[in-house]
């Protein structure tokens, strides 16, 4: 059975740390891609980063830059997303997502079930 489970959410105070981990099994972690990607209250999915099957390569939206850090470790089939600086923008549910290709144009996708962020005074 697939399974991406998120863990490491919570109430935070604006200028704190948290540090997100999404836990995979069920599938060949390190032959996927994978993205954090989060949905504030009211709103629609949001992509905040990306990091290629090996973890050589690294990508972040614009609102996270320079405050995110996605990183993964394939040995023990683990996603990872530390954000530093957090404000009360950065309040959503967090989802871990993976992504391969299959085939000439079709993908193979599984979501976490999410971890709530509040960032709040």
């Amino acid at each position: 059975e697939v399974q991406l489970v998120e863990f490491g959410g919570g109430l935070v105070q604006p200028g704190g740390s948290l540090r997100l981990s999404c836990a995979a099994s069920g599938f060949t972690f390190s032959s996927y891609a994978m993205s954090w990607v989060r949905q504030a209250p009211g709103k629609g999915l949001e992509w905040v980063s990306a990091i290629n099957s090996g973890g050589g390569s690294t990508s972040y939206a614009d609102s996270v830059k320079g405050r995110f850090t996605i990183s993964r470790d394939n040995a023990k089939n683990t996603l990872y997303l530390q954000m530093n600086s957090l404000k009360p923008e950065d309040t959503a549910v967090y989802y871990c997502n993976a992504v391969r290709t299959v085939g000439d144009s079709g993908l193979e996708t599984y979501w976490g079930q999410g971890t709530q962020v509040t960032v709040s005074s």
